[in-house]
C-alpha cells in the first residue's frame, strides 16, 4: 500500500493518520496518533470457513508498559502477561463498534490487532484504536460497511445556575470533573455504539451529548471516505449463500409448527443448546432428504435458526407477541431477599423472571484496595465488582478456566452502575470487592448483578448515596415499524436488533451500554428507548426497596471494624517510631491493623471494637501536645538510678528526678515507687529536645515517714543560699587565709599539704 497519511483537528487536537510504511505484510495497518498517545492497528483476513455458523471476526488489544516508559513492578517478571482487564474492555469496545457492519456472508477469519506504542496520560488509547481499525478497514479488501467515527463526550455544569456544555474529548484532568463519560461510535447517520458511566444525569444530558458527538464523528467518516477512495483497495465480492436461502424457504413452508414449537420450548433457556433444536434439525434433515442433495447438517442447522430467529421477529412485528407473551413494555416478575448468607458482610439475590443472580459484599481495610498497572501509571480502586457466569446457568456443562471476556465486560458494567453512588472514602474507609455469582440466565444478568448489587451493599450497611437499579431494552424493527421492548430475555436478545442496558437511580443515569445488530439506530429511538428504560428502573427500583428500604446502620458484626485519624505530617515519625518499633509495638499489644500514608492518615482496622479503640486512643496521645502544668495519672515503666519513667499517655512517658520525687533526699527511687505502680504527676516541663520532665503530686505523702534520711537540712529562707552552700563557702575561705592561695579547694580530710 502507498505510504499515506492524512490529517483533522478535534477538539483543538490534531489526529493524524499515516498508512504504508509500518506492518507492510498486513492486509491493512494505519499508524494513529492524536497528541503524544499512538496505536498501530492491523487488520488480516485469513481463509474461508464456510463451516462456521458466524463471522469469525477476533479482535485483540496489546497494551506494552513501554508506551508509559513502564517496567513491570514485578520482581521476577518483567514481561507483560495477560491481557489487563483495561485491554480486555478496549478489545471489547471495538470489536463492537466494527462487527455490525460486516454482511453475515462474509465467511473468511478476519484478525484486528491493536498495539499501543505510546500514552501520554491525556489523550486516551481507546477512542483513538477504534478510529484507527476504522481506517484500517475502510482502506482494506475486507468487505466492511464503514467508516465509523468515535469519540468521547464530557458533560461538565459551568455554574451554579445548572448551564452545562459537552465536551469532546476531554483531557484527564477534565474528565475527572465530568459528570459523564460516554463513548460514542457511530456512522454517518446512526449511532452503533455507546458505553457510559455518569453521576446520576437525566436523558436529556445523554441524548444532547449523543448529537454533540455525532457533529464531530461525522468530520472523522468523510475524513475517512475521502482517503479510502484515494487509496483504498478494492473490496472483494461477496456471493451470497443461495444454497441457504433456498433451504430457508423449505423450512419456512412446511416446518412452521415445528417452529412455533421450538420457540415455546426455548423459552426457558438462554442457551442456543437443546434436544427440541436437535430433534427439528435431525427430522428436517432426514424428511428432506439433504444428504442425498449434498447439503451439510451444519447448513440445516444455520438455516433454522435463522428461521426459528424471524419467526420470533415477525411475531412481534405483525401481532405484537412476545415469545412468553408479556406486552412490550411489561417486565417479568420479579423478587429480592438479602441476608441470605450467614457469615458474609452482606448478601442478596435478585431474580427476574428466570434470571437470577446471588451477589455478596465483602469489606477491608484501605490497604486492601486494588493497585492496577498499565502503561499511563498505577490507579487505586477501593471498589471493586467481580462477575462470574459458571456453565450451569444456561443449563450447559463446560470447562471452567479463569474469567471470559463476557464475564469481564459485565462485571465492569455493574461496577460502573454502582460507582456513582459509592460514599467517599472519608465518609466510609472500606474496600469493598462485590461479587455476583450469575445462578440462572435468560436475558439481562449484567443488570440482575446491579440490582443485586445495590441490594447487598445496603444489607452490609454501606451507606450508599442512592439505590441503583438496571434493565435491558431491545428492539425489533423493519423497514416501515420499530417496537422497544422492555426487559428483554434470551431469545429477545438473539433475534433483536439491539441491547440496550440502562442503569440509575431515581434522579438520573449512571451507566449505559448499547450492542446493536443492525447498521446503528437514531436518535428518536434512542429517546424512546431510554423514556420507556426510565419507567422500568423505576418500576424495578420500588420492588427492591420493598424488601431493604435503606442502608443497615451498622456493618455486620463480621465485618473489620475501621477508623481514619488524620494526624500533622511532621507528627508520622513519632508512630512510626525509630525502626518502626512504635508502630509495631501497638500492632502487637492491641491486635488491630494500623497503616499510615504519606498525607497523614492513619486507619485503624480489627475485628473487634476494643482493639481498634485502644489503637486509636494510642496514636491520638502520641500525636497529642503535653503542655506545662497539666496532671496525669501515670504508670511507672521504668526505674533508673536518677529517676523513674511515667508513662502518661500511651506511648508517651516522662521522667520523675529524684529531686522532684519528695520533698527530701532521695537516695534510691525504688525506695519511692515501684515497676507498675499508678502515680499522680505534674508537667514542669518541656525541654528544648521535647523531653517531657515531671514532678510527683503530694511529695511528701509518697515517702513513709520511717524511710526519710535522718539528717535534714536546716530550713532556708527565701531568696538565700542553701545552708550547706554557706557551710562550704566559710570553710573554704578559711582554708585559703591559711595557705594564701585563693581559688583552691578545700583540703580533704588527712591531706597535709607540702611546705
Amino acid at each position: 500500500m502507498t505510504d499515506s497519511s492524512v490529517n483533522l483537528d478535534i477538539a483543538g487536537k490534531t489526529l493524524t493518520l499515516q498508512t504504508g510504511s509500518l506492518a507492510k505484510q498486513a492486509t491493512s495497518s494505519v499508524l494513529a496518533r492524536l497528541g503524544d498517545t499512538m496505536v498501530l492497528a492491523t487488520v488480516v483476513a485469513g481463509k474461508e470457513r464456510p463451516d462456521l455458523g458466524y463471522f469469525p471476526l477476533t479482535v485483540d488489544y496489546i497494551e506494552r508498559l513501554y508506551a508509559g516508559g513502564k517496567i513491570k513492578g514485578s520482581r521476577w517478571v518483567k514481561r507483560e502477561g495477560r491481557p489487563s482487564d483495561e485491554s480486555i474492555l478496549t478489545a471489547r469496545l471495538i470489536d463492537r463498534s466494527i462487527r455490525p457492519l460486516f454482511s453475515k456472508d462474509y465467511k473468511k477469519e478476519v484478525q484486528v490487532i491493536v498495539t499501543l506504542l505510546s500514552v501520554d496520560g491525556e489523550n486516551e488509547p481507546d477512542i483513538l484504536s477504534v478510529i484507527a481499525v476504522s481506517a484500517a478497514l475502510s482502506l482494506s479488501n475486507i468487505p466492511w460497511n464503514g467508516p465509523v467515527g468515535a469519540l468521547r463526550v464530557g458533560y461538565i455544569k459551568e455554574n451554579d445556575n445548572g448551564s452545562a456544555s459537552c465536551i469532546i474529548n476531554p483531557p484527564t484532568a477534565e474528565l475527572v470533573l465530568s459528570e459523564l463519560d460516554m463513548v460514542v461510535t457511530q456512522t454517518k447517520e446512526k449511532t452503533l455504539m455507546l458505553e457510559a458511566g455518569a453521576s446520576q444525569v437525566t436523558e436529556e444530558v445523554i441524548l444532547k451529548s449523543i448529537e454533540c458527538a455525532h457533529a464531530e464523528n461525522k468530520k472523522i467518516i468523510e475524513l475517512l471516505e475521502k482517503w479510502a477512495r484515494e487509496i483504498g483497495q478494492k473490496k472483494d465480492t461477496i456471493t451470497p449463500n443461495t444454497s441457504l436461502a433456498q433451504l430457508k424457504a423449505r423450512i419456512e413452508k412446511s416446518y412452521k409448527t415445528d417452529i412455533t414449537s421450538l420457540i415455546k420450548s426455548r423459552l426457558m433457556k438462554e442457551s442456543n443448546q437443546g434436544g427440541e433444536q436437535e430433534n427439528v434439525i435431525d427430522q428436517i434433515f432426514s424428511d428432506e432428504n439433504l444428504a442425498d442433495e449434498g447439503v451439510d447438517r451444519k447448513l440445516v442447522a444455520e438455516a433454522v435458526e435463522q428461521v426459528f430467529f424471524k419467526a420470533i421477529r415477525e411475531n412481534i412485528l405483525k401481532e405484537g407477541k412476545r415469545p412468553d407473551g408479556r406486552m412490550t413494555d411489561e417486565i417479568r416478575q420479579i423478587s429480592s431477599s438479602v441476608s441470605v448468607l450467614p457469615r458474609t458482610h452482606g448478601s442478596a439475590i435478585f431474580q427476574r423472571g428466570d434470571t437470577q443472580a446471588l451477589t455478596v459484599v465483602t469489606l477491608g481495610s484501605p490497604r486492601l484496595e486494588q493497585l492496577i498497572e498499565s502503561a499511563g501509571g498505577e490507579e487505586a480502586k477501593r471498589y471493586i465488582h467481580h462477575y462470574s457466569m459458571p456453565p450451569y446457568s444456561v443449563g450447559e456443562t463446560g470447562r471452567m478456566f479463569g474469567p471470559s471476556r463476557r464475564e469481564i465486560g459485565h462485571g465492569a458494567l455493574a461496577e460502573r452502575a454502582i460507582m456513582a453512588v459509592i460514599p467517599k472514602q472519608e465518609q466510609f474507609p472500606y474496600t469493598i470487592r462485590v461479587v455476583s455469582e450469575i445462578l440462572s440466565s435468560n436475558g439481562s444478568t449484567s443488570m440482575a448483578a446491579t440490582c443485586g448489587s445495590t441490594l447487598a451493599l445496603m444489607d452490609a450497611g454501606v451507606p450508599i448515596i442512592k439505590p441503583v437499579a438496571g434493565i435491558a431494552m431491545g428492539m425489533v424493527s423493519n423497514e416501515k415499524k420499530q417496537i422497544i421492548l422492555t426487559d428483554i430475555l434470551g431469545l429477545e436478545d438473539f433475534s433483536g436488533d439491539m441491547d440496550f442496558k440502562v442503569a440509575g437511580t431515581d434522579s438520573g443515569i449512571t451507566a449505559i451500554q448499547l450492542d446493536v445488530k443492525i447498521a446503528g439506530i437514531t436518535i428518536l429511538q434512542i429517546k424512546e428507548t431510554l423514556e420507556k428504560a426510565k419507567a422500568g428502573r423505576l418500576f424495578i427500583l420500588e420492588k427492591m426497596l420493598s424488601v431493604l428500604p435503606q442502608s443497615r446502620r451498622e456493618v455486620s458484626q463480621f465485618a473489620p471494624k475501621i477508623e481514619v485519624v488524620h494526624v500533622p505530617i511532621e507528627k508520622i515519625g513519632e508512630i512510626i517510631g525509630p525502626g518502626g518499633r512504635v508502630i509495631r509495638n501497638i500492632i502487637a499489644e492491641t491486635g488491630a491493623s494500623v497503616d499510615v500514608e504519606d498525607d497523614g492518615s492513619v486507619t485503624v482496622s480489627g475485628t473487634e471494637e476494643e482493639a481498634v479503640a485502644k489503637a486509636v486512643t494510642w496514636i491520638q496521645s502520641l500525636i497529642r501536645e503535653v503542655q506545662a502544668g497539666e496532671e496525669f495519672e501515670g504508670e511507672v515503666k521504668r526505674i533508673l538510678p536518677f529517676g523513674a519513667f511515667v508513662e502518661i499517655l500511651p506511648g508517651k512517658e516522662g521522667m520523675v528526678h529524684v529531686s522532684q520525687m519528695a520533698t527530701g533526699f532521695v537516695k534510691d527511687p525504688n525506695e519511692v515507687v515501684k515497676l507498675g505502680q499508678k502515680v499522680k504527676v505534674r508537667v514542669a516541663e518541656i525541654d528544648q529536645q521535647g523531653r517531657i520532665n515531671l514532678s510527683m503530686v503530694d511529695k511528701a505523702n509518697l515517702l513513709p515517714r520511717d524511710d526519710r534520711p535522718r539528717h535534714f537540712s536546716p530550713p532556708q529562707e527565701q531568696g538565700q543560699p542553701h545552708p550547706l552552700t554557706m557551710q562550704f563557702r566559710r570553710e573554704s575561705a578559711g582554708w585559703r587565709s591559711r595557705n594564701g592561695r585563693p581559688g583552691s579547694r578545700p583540703p580533704r580530710r588527712g591531706f597535709r599539704p607540702s611546705r
